[in-house]
């Protein structure tokens, strides 16, 4: 079988690419542009393209089929010679369910926590010896890739994205998927530059529950007001089960699940994690895992990459990073530091770089979400404002969006990092939240030289 991958360089894109070499395919692909770490693990395998560009040329009818990614245009003209030579064109995640057609297929969607409450599933169910495929989107501690294609597996699971299934197809990904089981965390507007009002974008989640195959099962968040009105709309030939905050104390900066006499301690803390536990716990359970043995593995859980992700640590101190960008994703994290270290100061900042985060009109929604902290510090990048094509934006507008005037507003990085430089680090936490790295901020390098911080990762 030989696949020509379209756009072979993003992050998705390639792990799939990667996992069918390792399932023997031949593999072919082209990309304008191709960025770490993707272009050394597509090297690894023999798999980078010599030149970046797009090269009609390579297409020919010895091609099984194409998998167009997101960065892909329309009139790509790769993809015009493989319609004109009627090859099968898929997208990302039209080829997946392709491939799950046959399995039982678990989706968990949300617009928070997805990510953790997958990759807490497959941690546990690797620890319990169930065979599963996946699809997650973020690099797992365990695992060595983010794409996993079997024959042999009876279950997928996959991370359920909201966001568009490619540039030429307008469903969201999660909507292909078509799940027998499902999870929902949560919905908080997000993605505004595609779901321009609340409406629209609660209106794709409604789908996404409206698409579970006949008989099957909904896991939802019970906190969650507009899930729950989901699950109540659309129980009638659906099991559906809610879930909430289990049990729990800290003790000593360890967060511990109480389970009648038993207490399991975590390497992971928050609320918000507690509750993906619990939403993991009970999607497992449809999978065939017994509490028990659910806690047995889920103490050892570290973590997902990026997500409330201890980078470094002293004697009273520790520096945290985090993927929060949305304003539910921001107060929730910003909230377990502060919880979980209520003898420490809290030094919080956020980097503004998702085209909902700069704009104007949606900034409204940051309000409060910096409140724990201590120290408020909030970033971005007016060139990255111009390259999205937005209205400027005044650190005034920032501060009194964020209904917090202890906040600093920082333009540039290298201000930024001297502001993090001069802080006596002693009985302070640092928590930097962003989903893109700060104009290349030298994060080791300002970290190193952070007072009380000793062992960085």
């Amino acid at each position: 079988m030989h696949i020509h991958f379209i756009s072979i360089g993003g992050s998705a894109m390639h792990n799939l690419a990667l996992a069918l070499h390792e399932k023997g395919y031949i593999i072919s692909g082209s990309d304008d542009e191709i960025f770490e770490p993707s272009r050394s693990r597509l090297a690894e395998r023999g798999l980078l393209p010599e030149k970046e560009g797009w090269f009609p040329e390579k297409l020919n009818n010895g091609i099984d089929a194409v998998i167009l990614g997101m960065h892909a245009r329309a009139g790509n003209p790769e993809l015009e010679k493989a319609r004109e030579l009627g090859i099968r064109i898929f997208s990302y995640p039209e080829y997946l369910y392709e491939h799950a057609v046959d399995k039982k297929r678990v989706v968990i969607g949300g617009s928070h926590g997805k990510t953790t409450i997958t990759a807490m599933v497959l941690h546990v169910l690797k620890h319990c010896g169930i065979d599963a495929d996946f699809m997650v989107g973020a690099k797992l501690h365990g695992f060595d890739v983010m794409v996993k294609l079997t024959d042999e597996a009876p279950v997928m699971v996959f991370e359920g994205d909201e966001y568009l299934t490619s540039a030429l197809d307008r469903r969201p990904k999660f909507h292909v998927y078509r799940p027998h089981t499902a999870l929902l965390s949560g919905i908080a507007w997000d993605h505004i530059n595609v779901f321009p009002t609340w409406e629209s974008y609660l209106e794709e989640f409604d789908k996404f529950v409206a698409l579970i195959e006949p008989g099957g099962s909904l896991v939802f968040c019970s906190e969650d007001a507009e899930v729950v009105r989901l699950a109540e709309k659309h129980k009638s030939g659906l099991r559906i089960a809610g879930y909430g905050l289990p049990q729990y104390v800290i003790e000593r900066g360890i967060t511990y699940l109480v389970d009648g006499n038993i207490k399991i301690p975590l390497k992971v803390f928050g609320r918000h994690n507690l509750v993906n536990i619990e939403g993991a716990r009970m999607l497992c359970r449809e999978l065939g895992v017994s509490s028990e043995n659910f806690y047995e593995a889920i103490g050892s859980f570290p973590g997902a990459a990026n997500r409330l992700e201890l980078v470094a640590e002293g004697d009273s101190s520790a520096f945290f990073k985090d993927f929060a960008h949305s304003p539910s994703k921001l107060r929730a994290t910003v909230e377990a530091v502060s919880e979980q270290f209520p003898q420490r100061r809290l030094v919080a900042c956020i980097e503004l770089h998702t085209f909902s985060s700069l704009n104007g009109d949606f900034l409204e929604h940051y309000r409060g979400t910096l409140d724990c902290a201590d120290m408020p510090l909030v970033y971005f990048n007016p060139n990255t404002i111009r390259l999205k094509k937005l209205p400027e934006l005044r650190a005034d507008d920032v501060k009194k969006a964020f209904g917090n005037e202890n906040i600093k507003v920082f333009t540039d990085s290298e201000k930024l990092a001297g502001e993090l430089m001069s802080v006596d680090w002693t009985d302070k936490n640092l928590l930097m939240m962003s989903s893109g790295n700060f104009n290349n901020m030298p994060m080791g390098v300002v970290i190193s030289k952070v007072a009380g911080i000793s062992r960085l990762s």
